[in-house]
This record gives structure tokens, C-alpha cells and sequence, in this order.
């Protein structure tokens, strides 16, 4: 009997992904420092920072999906990526579980046009320099053949209530919801590129149990021509039955709340992505699994519901 361990559980993707596992009759571990007990789950309490605590969590495993979410706090990924990323590789290594490595697109830095799975690495932020380094050590133990894993990249993301750290979520869902203008980080007319969580999840899935997706990257399904925030935000009113009205954030202003709030601070390096076109390219995946990405007019739809 095959075993999907999951490294990070009680995560947006984690709690996406355990569904989806369920529904397919998987047997499921899940791993945190303080995982909550779920029925039929075998929940097992690690430090993934401790090389023998990951072992131990590992042992027995088919598949390890690497979905951690740290703080959102550059010194933190800086002090423990580093050794996470050794851990799950070497106790994937010890045991010969496969490896799949939930990643953003931080490392591509600022792109003009298409990010692809063959966007070189050229990040122009501190934490793009930190998920590069370790893109690249997972790339090149994959590349060395001492280890089955893959890459799945994810674009920004939105979609079920439990999405904390999307501002797409944050900004627009959440405010509409409490009657408040939505918001949008700086430039609201130009397209800006969104993974449908769910869909994630279940991409995740088909590439753990397709063994010609080892030693690749993937993007994960992502609808091309994105929207623009004002019509995302359009959208978003309509589902909410919510008055169409938004306000555009400045880097001056994203910069004074950052005064007062640590997140807010820490995201200002990342404004590159908002102030002109986000685009995410997932047609590799899409033409090798067959599987569309869902639509931004039926995702806007079924996220709002969460909300309502």
C-alpha cells in the first residue's frame, strides 16, 4: 500500500490536498510540530528542522509533498529553509520516497512576459535569493539521480476560506464580505495571475502518481490570460452581491502600514510583482495531463460562496 506524507499539514495547500487524497483511498500521514489528529489520518509530530525527527516522519512514505508555510519573515526562511530543504532531501534519500516540492515564483524575479518552467533564476528580492538556493539544491540532487522528486510552482493563489495569505483573498474576498471597498496593490489595469487552490491541490495528485513527472519542474494549472485586478474585483462584487468599488494601494502607502504591520513590511520587496503584468504559463502541464485550469469567472464564483 502506497503512503502520501505530507510535510506541513494544517497549511492552505495541505488542508486542499488531504480531500483530495481521502477521495482517492490514499493512506495519508500528516506532519507538523503540532499536527491536529483527523480521523483515518496518521498524524505523527516532527520538527522538520531536526534531521531524525524528519526521518522518523518519513520512514514508510511512497510520496512526501514539501508544503511547508513559514512565517512570512525574511530572516525566518533564511535561518530555516535551508534546513528543511536538507532534511526532506536526505530522509527521501535514506528511505527512497519520492519528493515533491511545493514552490512559488519568487526566484524568477521580475519576468517580462510569460513565466515557463524555463524562466532562468534571476531573483531581485531576499527571499527570491532564498527559494532559489534551494531550488537549486533539490535541482541538483534531481539532476544527480540520487533522487526521485519534481517541482510544482504555483502563481499567486485564491480560493476557499482558509487561504490566509492571499491577498487576493485578504484584500478583495474578505473586505467585500465585511461591506468594504476592495483593495489592490498598486496598478489595478494591468493582468495579474492567479492558481485556483483546488486546482492545485489536485494537480499535485496527478503528479505524484505519474512516474514520468520525476526530475521535471511543473506549473501548476493556471488559467492564461489573467485578468486585471479592477476586473477580478468586478467580478469578485458581482458574486458577493457587493457595490463595484476599490481602492488602489500605493507603494507610499504599503510602505507607512508596513510601519505598523510585520507582514505588510516584509511583503514591500515583492512589489515588483504587482506593478506590472503577472503572467504564469501552466501548458506544459495542461498538455501532458489533459486537465484544464479553472476558470477566473467560475473560481471568483465558488470562492465568494465561502464567504457569503
Amino acid at each position: 500500500m502506497s503512503l502520501h506524507t505530507i510535510l506541513g499539514a494544517g497549511g492552505m495547500i495541505a488542508n486542499e490536498l488531504v480531500p483530495v487524497l481521502l477521495a482517492n483511498k490514499e493512506n495519508i500521514r500528516i506532519v507538523a510540530r503540532h499536527p491536529k489528529q483527523q480521523m483515518g489520518l496518521d498524524a505523527v509530530a516532527a520538527d522538520l528542522e531536526n534531521y531524525e525527527q524528519t526521518l522518523f516522519a518519513v520512514k514508510g512514505s511512497t510520496v512526501v509533498y514539501l508544503l511547508v508555510g513559514l512565517d512570512y519573515d525574511t530572516k525566518i526562511w533564511a535561518d530555516k529553509w535551508p534546513k528543511i530543504m536538507t532534511n526532506a532531501i536526505n530522509a527521501c534519500k535514506a528511505t527512497g520516497a519520492k519528493l515533491i516540492f511545493f514552490d512559488n515564483v519568487y526566484m524568477y524575479g521580475k519576468v517580462e512576459g510569460y513565466m515557463t518552467e524555463e524562466t532562468p533564476f534571476k531573483p531581485c528580492s531576499k527571499k527570491g535569493m532564498i527559494r532559489a538556493t534551494i531550488a537549486r539544491q533539490l535541482l541538483a540532487e534531481m539532476a544527480n539521480g540520487t533522487i526521485q522528486a519534481l517541482i510544482a510552482r504555483s502563481a499567486d493563489f485564491y480560493g476557499t476560506k482558509s487561504i490566509r495569505t492571499s491577498f487576493a483573498n485578504t484584500m478583495v474576498f474578505s473586505n467585500l464580505s465585511k461591506g468594504k471597498k476592495a483593495q489592490w496593490l498598486l496598478n489595478a489595469q494591468v493582468p495579474h495571475a492567479f492558481t485556483y487552490v483546488p486546482d492545485a491541490a489536485k494537480a499535485l495528485y496527478l503528479l505524484a502518481k505519474d512516474p514520468s513527472a520525476f526530475g521535471q519542474t511543473w506549473h501548476l494549472p493556471t488559467q492564461s490570460n489573467p485578468l486585471t485586478g479592477e476586473a477580478f474585483v468586478a467580478l469578485a462584487a458581482q458574486a458577493m452581491h457587493q457595490p463595484n468599488r476599490l481602492t488602489v494601494l500605493s507603494k507610499f502607502m504599503i510602505r507607512l502600514a508596513g510601519l505598523f504591520v510585520k507582514p505588510i513590511k516584509e511583503s514591500y520587496e515583492m512589489m515588483y510583482q504587482n506593478d506590472a503584468p503577472y503572467l504564469f504559463d501552466s501548458s506544459k502541464f495542461e498538455q501532458h495531463f489533459g486537465v484544464p485550469p479553472t476558470s477566473y469567472e467560475a473560481g471568483i464564483v465558488a470562492t465568494a460562496k465561502h464567504y457569503l
